[in-house]
C-alpha cells in the first residue's frame, strides 16, 4: 500500500478507516482533535456512511461508541486526557461489559500542559480498568496498533485504551498503509445479558475480567510492540515506554550500550521485565508522563533492584521528556544542537483582536469593578479563559469543564453577591446544563454569561452542539424567559450591555445573558472559502 506523511493523530485516523471503521465518536480537545477532523474529511467516510459528527461531551461519545460495538461494528473514541475523567463512568464499566465489535479509546495526554489544566497520565485509567493498553513510540506504530487493535479488541472481547502524547500526536512521519478492510456486519453477543450490569451479573463478569489478566500479560509478552534488546553493559537496564524509546534512540543512533526493554503494550510483559531485572544492576525508567511504570516496578521489586526515574529525581517529576533530559539520565553529555536565543521572550496567548469575548469582558469588568466591588467571576474552559490575563484580569476561577456555573452557585450559597459565571456555548452543552438545572431547582442567585461565538473555537472551530438552541435550552431547563437575555457584543452596544448586566445582577434568582457574535476566525474562513 501507499506510504504517506502523517501526523500521529492522522495515522490513527487512517488506520481506523483502513481497518473497517463504522463510527468515530469524540469531543474536540487538543491534542486529539485532528483524529476526528481527518476522518470527517476523508472521501471514504461519506462513501461508506461512517459516523463522524462531534458529540456533546466525552461521556456521550464513549456511550455511543459502546452502543455501536454492541451492534458488532468497529468504533473509535477520541478525547484528550482530561476527557477521560468525563468518560470514566462508561469507560470503566465497559471493561466489565466487554465489547462485541472492536472498540479503541484514544486518550491524548498533554505532558507539560501545553493546553491543559493538568498532566494526568491516562495509563492509570487502563490499569484501573484492567484492560490492555497501547502506547506507540512513533507514527507507524500508532497506525499498526489501531489497524490491528480492532481485531485484538474483538479477540479479547475488551475495549482497548491507546495513549498518545502531544509531541507524537502533532509531529509527522512516513506511514506505510495496509489493505482496506470492510466494515463488520451487524451482529450481537451470544450472551443476551452481557451488557446488563445488574449487580448479580456484574459480579460474574468482573470475575471473568480478573481471570483474564494472565491472558493479557501473555499477549504483552508476545506483542511485537514490546521488545527486549540486549547489550553488553549490564550496569543499567532501561525500560523505555512509548515516545521515550524514540528519545533514547536519538541519543544512541548506533544502538544503546545498555539492555533496553521497549514498552508499547500493557500490562507489563513480566517475562521480558524479569529478564532485564535479572541481568542488570539497576533499572532506569523512561516514560513521558507520570511514574506509572516506575511505581509498578518498585512494587514488583521492593528493595531488590534500584529503580531510577521520576520518583528519585533522575528525571523531573513534571513536564515532557525530551532527548536532552534522556541524555542526562543515561549519563551522556548534553549536546543539544539548538537552544533558545536569550532575546526570545515567552508570549502568552491572548484573545484575537475583534473577538466577541473581548467586548463581553470589557463591559462586564467595567460594571463589576465600578459598581459591585464584592463580585466574583467563575470562568470555564475555552478561549474566554484568557480573560484571566491582562488587560482584563476578569476571572477568579477556571477548574474544569462546566465548573463555572456550579462554582458560582456554591459561592452564592455561601453568601457571595454577585456570583457571576462565564461559560462558552460549547462548554455549556458539554457539561454546563446540569449545573444550570441545579441553579433553577434552588432558584440560586447567580448571573450566568454564556459567551456564544457559535463554534468550538479553542480547538479550531468545530461544530458547537448548542448553536441556535441556547435560549430554548435555558428556558426548557426552567430559567424564566424574561431573564434569558441576548446581546450583541459590539462597542456600539456597550451601554445596552451594561444595562442588561445591571438588571440581571439585581434580579434575585437565576438569570442568563447570552452575548452572541460569530468567532472571527470561523467567519474569516467562511469568507475565504466563498
Amino acid at each position: 500500500m501507499s506510504k504517506q506523511l502523517l501526523l500521529g493523530d492522522e495515522a490513527i485516523a487512517q488506520a481506523a478507516l483502513d481497518a473497517g471503521l463504522s463510527g468515530v465518536y469524540a469531543y474536540p480537545g487538543t491534542p486529539s482533535t485532528e483524529i476526528t477532523e481527518y476522518i470527517q474529511t476523508a472521501p471514504i467516510t461519506a462513501e461508506q456512511n461512517i459516523h463522524n459528527r462531534w458529540c456533546s461531551n466525552e461521556k456521550t461519545a464513549m456511550e455511543a461508541a459502546l452502543g455501536m460495538s454492541f451492534a458488532g461494528k468497529r468504533a473509535l473514541v477520541c478525547m484528550k486526557h482530561v476527557g477521560m475523567n468525563v468518560a470514566a463512568d462508561c469507560f470503566i464499566n465497559s471493561a466489565i461489559t466487554g465489547v462485541k465489535g472492536g472498540m479503541i479509546v484514544i486518550a491524548a495526554d498533554d505532558p507539560s500542559m501545553h493546553s491543559s489544566q493538568n498532566e494526568q497520565d491516562s495509563r492509570f485509567y487502563g490499569d484501573f480498568s484492567l484492560i490492555p493498553m497501547y502506547e506507540p513510540s512513533n507514527q507507524q506504530e500508532a497506525y499498526d496498533m489501531v489497524y490491528n487493535g480492532f481485531s485484538f479488541s474483538e479477540q479479547t472481547g475488551e475495549p482497548l485504551l491507546m495513549r498518545m502524547v502531544t509531541r507524537l500526536a502533532h509531529s509527522r512521519s512516513g506511514v506505510e498503509r495496509k489493505a482496506q478492510q470492510q466494515q463488520n456486519e451487524i451482529s450481537f453477543s451470544e450472551d443476551p445479558r452481557q451488557f446488563i450490569l445488574l449487580p448479580g451479573n456484574a459480579r460474574k463478569r468482573y470475575k471473568m475480567l480478573l481471570q483474564r489478566q494472565e491472558e493479557f500479560i501473555k499477549a504483552s509478552e508476545n506483542s511485537p510492540y514490546n521488545q527486549y534488546i540486549d547489550a553488553p553493559n549490564k550496569k543499567m537496564g532501561i525500560v523505555a515506554c512509548g515516545i521515550g524509546y524514540n528519545y533514547l534512540m536519538e541519543n544512541y543512533p548506533e544502538g544503546c550500550e545498555y539492555p533496553v526493554l521497549k514498552i508499547g503494550q500493557y500490562p507489563l510483559p513480566k517475562k521480558q521485565l524479569m529478564q532485564l531485572i535479572d541481568t542488570c544492576d539497576e533499572i532506569l525508567v523512561l516514560e513521558d508522563g507520570q511514574p506509572f511504570v516506575e511505581k509498578q516496578l518498585k512494587g514488583y521489586l521492593g528493595i531488590r533492584v534500584k529503580v531510577k526515574g521520576r520518583l528519585d529525581g533522575t528525571l523531573s517529576q513534571d513536564g515532557e521528556l525530551n532527548p536532552d533530559s534522556v541524555a542526562q539520565a543515561v549519563g551522556k553529555e548534553n549536546k543539544s544542537e539548538f537552544s533558545t536565543p536569550s532575546l526570545v521572550e515567552m508570549r502568552p496567548p491572548a484573545l484575537c483582536e475583534g473577538c466577541g469575548h473581548r467586548d463581553m469582558y470589557t463591559v462586564l469588568t467595567q460594571v463589576l469593578k465600578e459598581e459591585y466591588p464584592a463580585h466574583k467571576v467563575f470562568s470555564d474552559i475555552g478561549c474566554y479563559t484568557l480573560g484571566a490575563n491582562a488587560p482584563f484580569n476578569a476571572i477568579n476561577s477556571c477548574v474544569d469543564m462546566g465548573a463555572s456555573i456550579t462554582m458560582a452557585k456554591g459561592a452564592s450559597d455561601a453568601g457571595v453577591h454577585p456570583a457571576v459565571a462565564v461559560i462558552g456555548d460549547s462548554t455549556f452543552t458539554h457539561s454546563g446544563m446540569t449545573g444550570l438545572l441545579d441553579c433553577v431547582n434552588e432558584n440560586a442567585n447567580v448571573t450566568i454569561v454564556i459567551s456564544d461565538n457559535e463554534t468550538t473555537a479553542m480547538t479550531g472551530g468545530q461544530d458547537s452542539a448548542g448553536t441556535g438552541r441556547l435560549e430554548a435550552i435555558c428556558k426548557g431547563i426552567g430559567v424564566e424567559p424574561e431573564h434569558v437575555r441576548v446581546v450583541i457584543p459590539l462597542k456600539k452596544n456597550y451601554e445596552e450591555m451594561k444595562q442588561v448586566i445591571r438588571e440581571e445582577i439585581e434580579y434575585c434568582g437565576v438569570s442568563v445573558i447570552i452575548p452572541r457574535r460569530e468567532c472571527i476566525q470561523t467567519l474569516a474562513r467562511k469568507k475565504r472559502n466563498k
